[in-house]
């Protein structure tokens, strides 16, 4: 057990970073498949990208802002995190390029070969010569630079090469002091984000080589710049990353869907807040593109590899080499939820849980399509926060749409980076006559929900579902979530509050079953709390289990804390931020808390309190996060059915026993791995797959 720390959180930045290098921790991983090695250093790189383009950014404007920031971010000011999180970058570049060299070399043993344009045949040089002429050429952006009045906008989700041309000059030129831009020219090439990063070259063994667009554009420099008069020429790779934070504008005139779109293409002319460039890279040539892009020490200057935007390993080619990925289960069937017969029937007789993805998310689109087709239902309602590329989910509302049903969509414009398809897709929905509602001002619709209406005997029946997780058929194969079927006339009547409220959202409904934010959660869970601090003081059980994403919100960390100096049990499974600090005497001792990061996002809020032997569980789309408790719509909802309390109950317990894929948060911020002890090794994704198919198989047994 620790001693009391000297402080009561970790910053919230730092943690951050933490849950990051859990994900470099599994590319570093022996034990991970080669190619999912590669999967997850892309993840690590994506997850920088966005870390930099909105939490780096904000600390950033923090900076320039007159504003007391040592008080906003704990007793630190935004100049010195700025620095710090810098230090911590470089520190996890140098490793993630320490760790792909690695790979590298155990993929020469699998006969797998990454060339550079150095390392090629002369019969692959002439597969890439004609690929670069026929595929990239025409794609391929260059600006020569040393003429231009005012440097041209880099997109920050683009890779550059850096080029320098040190040109031909007479000696008589030389004497009469030629102009340094004469000798010296710069350019930038854009390396195509349309064309597939990793080329795969012709084989006729069987060794498989691979070269990147990168490389395939270096090796025909000298075809882009051969009406220049050069001696030498160098190439290395730089990358921006830009605030990406979105401002509107108060024009009356425009829609809320212009405003947005409007602001998306704004973004891609946000300030510059990290440069990244190859270490090789001549000095003259990085002070020119410092200078140029006027890129200064409140920016990050991050020194790195030959190669960076290295998210997209995360399309690295198989290569038909499937030994060297994890091997993936096949979805489960739901226990007695048939797909072939009517869900709506099954789900009137009771509750179903679908956890995906170990349990197929096609359940969810088998609802809508039978909800678009059936005489009876009459409206359907849903909230769409993040969507597949070509979505089932869509595809159906307008499906239903087309069959007269009154469809209303609650499509939130302002979700991260997913603003242009989100504009695209209700763009769409509008045009088939679906109903949009685009929330309200100051609030993100967070929330999960669905619900319908069917006439049955002359009266309104209403079925839905309550989710964890983004209805998207896309990433239900990798994010774990918990989505509830139901059709308790209880809990929908509260859902379709929550439709009223964001068509009326001056008008505050009551709900007798959800916790809805803005207005409630904080204050319901603050009160399951208080209930679990009364049963210790009485001497009597008492615990309190939490499953999310992150815990940063100061007050339910104090709450949290207080419960803990009370006697009450606390269990926390935190996949990424962890700014509460467990196991300290006199103030935590009794908070455990993991983090688990293996071959699924692990992305479900589960929330369990002991009620003195009467357990109460929730899922919800809300962490512990000041945003999503008092600045966002989110759900949480209740369990009532008793078999899927205790089977949510046993999840958890599954999570907790994990001791293979399990880190300790602690303040040290170490992502020390659960000691396993004597006991075998546990990976809880593995095993909660096996859950699932026992579960399976027991109640096919009994038919």
């Amino acid at each position: 057990m620790n001693n009391i720390s000297q402080t009561k959180y970790i910053d919230r930045e730092k943690s951050w970073l933490t849950f990051n290098a859990r994900v470099l921790q599994e590319a570093a991983d022996e034990s991970v498949p080669l190619l999912d090695r590669l999967r997850f250093l892309g993840i690590f790189s994506n997850n920088l990208d966005e870390f930099f383009r909105v939490r780096y950014a904000a600390i950033r404007r923090m900076r320039f802002e007159n504003i007391d920031d040592e008080k906003i971010l704990g007793g630190i000011t935004a100049d010195k995190l700025l620095k710090e999180i810098t230090e911590i970058v470089i520190e996890h570049q140098s490793e993630s390029l320490r760790i792909l060299s690695e790979i590298e070399q155990k993929l020469e043993k699998e006969n797998i070969y990454i060339l550079n344009e150095k390392q090629i045949s002369r019969e692959q040089g002439n597969f890439i010569r004609d690929f670069f002429i026929q595929k990239v050429s025409p794609a391929v952006v260059t600006i020569m630079l040393n003429n231009l009045d005012s440097f041209p906008l880099l997109k920050d989700t683009s890779g550059y090469l850096a080029v320098k041309l040190v040109m031909n000059t007479s000696s008589e030129a030389l004497n009469n002091n030629v102009n340094e831009e004469d000798k010296i020219r710069y350019a930038v090439v854009e390396i195509p984000s349309t064309i597939n990063r990793f080329v795969v070259l012709p084989s006729n063994s069987e060794k498989q080589y691979i070269i990147l667009l990168d490389d395939v554009i270096r090796l025909n420099l000298n075809y882009i710049f051969n009406i220049f008069d050069y001696k030498s020429m160098s190439a290395h790779m730089i990358k921006i990353t830009r605030d990406a934070q979105l401002e509107f504008d108060s024009d009356l005139s425009k829609s809320f869907i212009e405003k947005v779109s409007d602001s998306v293409k704004e973004r891609r002319v946000g300030e510059p807040v990290r440069f990244v460039y190859d270490q090789a890279i001549e000095d003259d040539t990085l002070a020119f593109f410092l200078n140029r892009m006027e890129i200064d020490s409140s920016d990050s200057i991050i020194p790195g590899g030959r190669y960076h935007n290295r998210r997209d390993y995360m399309s690295f080619p198989n290569l038909g080499r499937y030994d060297l990925l994890y091997k993936q289960n096949l979805p489960l069937s739901i226990p007695g939820l048939d797909l072939e017969g009517s869900i709506l029937e099954k789900i009137k007789q009771k509750d179903y849980l679908l956890n995906a993805p170990y349990q197929s998310f096609s359940y969810i689109i088998k609802f809508l399509r039978e909800a678009a087709l059936d005489p009876k239902v009459v409206s359907i309602k849903i909230t769409l926060y993040r969507l597949a590329k070509n979505s089932q989910i869509v595809s159906s509302l307008i499906n239903a749409a087309k069959n007269g049903k009154k469809v209303t969509v609650q499509i939130e414009l302002q979700a991260r980076f997913d603003e242009a398809s989100n504009i695209s897709y209700a763009e769409q929905m509008q045009t088939e006559g679906i109903d949009l509602i685009f929330g309200m001002k100051g609030l993100k619709v967070h929330s999960k929900i669905c619900v319908i209406e069917r006439v049955e005997e002359k009266k309104v029946k209403r079925y839905g579902f309550i989710s964890t997780g983004n209805f998207n058929e896309n990433s239900a194969r990798i994010y774990t979530d918990i989505t509830l079927f139901t059709a308790n006339t209880s809990i929908l009547k509260d859902v379709s509050k929550v439709f009223d409220f964001f068509e009326i959202n001056y008008k505050i409904h009551r709900y007798k079953h959800l916790f809805v934010s803005p207005h409630y959660t904080r204050s319901k869970f603050v009160k399951l709390i208080d209930r679990e601090i009364v049963s210790a003081q009485l001497g009597k059980k008492a615990f309190i289990k939490l499953k999310m994403n992150s815990l940063s919100d100061f007050k339910m960390i104090d709450k949290l804390y207080e419960a803990s100096n009370a006697g009450v049990k606390i269990k926390l499974i935190i996949r990424g931020i962890c700014c509460l600090i467990p196991g300290v005497k006199g103030m935590s001792e009794n908070i455990e808390a993991i983090s688990i990061v293996d071959n699924y996002l692990e992305h479900s809020r589960l929330y369990i309190f002991g009620n003195q032997g009467n357990p109460e569980v929730y899922i919800s789309s809300a962490d512990f996060m000041t945003r999503n408790i008092d600045a966002r719509v989110e759900v949480t909802c209740p369990i009532y059915d008793k078999n899927i309390k205790e089977e949510l109950i046993e999840t958890f317990e599954i999570g907790w026993r994990a001791n293979v894929k399990a880190r300790l948060h602690s303040e040290d911020l170490k992502n020390k791995y659960r000691k396993r002890g004597d006991e075998k090794p546990y990976r809880a994704q593995l095993e909660m797959y096996n859950y699932y198919r026992n579960m399976l198989e027991v109640t096919t047994s009994k038919l």
